[in-house]
């Protein structure tokens, strides 16, 4: 195998009209590499409107923009924040950088996501819990009319932690959209990337012009150098900005390859013994970032994925834990074992937007043999 026949997990995909280009392009030009400009400006505007937020604010990664959105929130030092397992540790470490306390929440099998059980059962137990982080994992929506009833009748927080959802909808509404944060990522795996960055979101638009000002090392408006506040140098570059705006415009084709895929996989192995795909819900319309399965028979996931990469085609397990993993294992976990049943079962099949139906069938057919054995 020659690396050009690889197939990836999800890699970037660039538009087949060049639309990025032309918005980096219009940086060289005019010389406006540096950080801010047009394209910030653009960006964040084309993205608040495309979700339905009044404000976002360009940052460098989605880490950021969770960080800043728990400190909009009032989050700091003691403070206990609720936060699901079943999620990349990038959820979670904002909650230790803002010197606060994570209780970690269990998965339901009907949404992968937060139990709305686990998330009661939490605040039964720590009812001075100063926020509440909800992922949308996959693409796969979390319930959100029954969280957002728990977590208002507390008058809590609510960040949305959308790095895997834009372009999922929850009963018609952009995931991301119904706390009073939200966060997406632009990393190059997503299902649209600036090769690095990220956006946080709010209908409180306050909120989000101090989140730019956080963002820009907090500097006050004074001729000389000035900071009366902790700062950052999180602010999204112009360059990186005009990627953003040239990928937003595919969103919906890359949505529509998604599910694709997603919907090839489900036609071809759903027959197979011990074989479960991620859950579907009426109200749910996944951006299927990933298509993936749980296996229950003799098949294993670490079968599917060494026969895969021995053919050069890249797979991961399921999201390990994190009251499972060794930074976060001293912290408290709220629920049953739905999370690491999970992580034990699953695999995440190559969902790359590139990916030809003989790409497909190619991984398909390996997976078929593991059943011939």
């Amino acid at each position: 195998m020659v690396m050009g026949e690889r197939i990836f997990l999800s890699s970037p995909h660039m538009s087949d009209e060049g639309y990025e280009m032309q918005y980096v392009k219009e940086a060289f030009d005019t010389n406006w590499i540096a950080p801010l400009g047009e394209n910030v400006n653009g960006f964040e505007n084309e993205l608040a409107e495309k979700v339905g937020s009044k404000a976002a604010a360009a940052l460098s990664s989605g880490t950021a923009a969770i960080h800043l959105g728990l400190k909009a929130a009032g989050v700091g030092k003691g403070d206990i924040v609720f936060c699901p397992t079943l999620t990349f540790s990038a959820t979670a470490n904002p909650i230790i950088y803002q010197n606060a306390t994570p209780v970690f929440i269990d998965s339901d099998y009907e949404t992968w996501n937060i139990s709305p059980k686990a998330l009661e059962e939490a605040f039964e137990k720590y009812p001075e819990v100063k926020a509440v982080i909800v992922v949308h994992l996959y693409g796969l929506s979390a319930d959100m009319d029954k969280i957002m009833d728990i977590c208002r009748k507390r008058n809590v927080a609510v960040i949305e932690d959308a790095a895997e959802s834009l372009g999922t909808y929850y009963k018609g509404k952009h995931t991301g959209t119904f706390g009073d944060y939200g966060i997406f990522s632009f990393n190059g795996n997503k299902i649209i990337t600036t090769s690095g960055g990220g956006m946080l979101v709010s209908d409180n638009e306050e909120k989000i012009a101090k989140a730019r000002f956080w963002a820009t090392q907090s500097r006050d408006q004074a001729k000389h150098y000035q900071h009366s506040e902790l700062g950052f140098n999180y602010r999204m570059s112009n360059i990186v900005a005009g990627i953003g705006r040239g990928q937003l415009k595919v969103l919906d084709q890359r949505v529509e390859k998604k599910r694709y895929i997603f919907n090839f996989y489900k036609n071809e192995l759903s027959s197979l013994e011990g074989v479960e795909f991620m859950p579907s819900n009426k109200w749910n319309e996944p951006n299927y970032w990933l298509s993936s399965i749980i296996l229950t028979g003799q098949v294993r996931p670490i079968d599917v994925m060494e026969a895969l990469e021995l053919e050069n085609i890249e797979s991961r397990p399921v999201w390990k834990p994190m009251h499972m993993q060794p930074f976060f294992e001293k912290y408290d976990f709220v629920g049953t074992d739905v999370s690491e049943t999970l992580f034990e079962n699953g695999i995440c099949l190559p969902s790359d937007t590139k990916m030809t139906s003989e790409d497909l069938e190619r991984v398909c057919k390996i997976i078929k043999r593991l059943w011939l054995k």
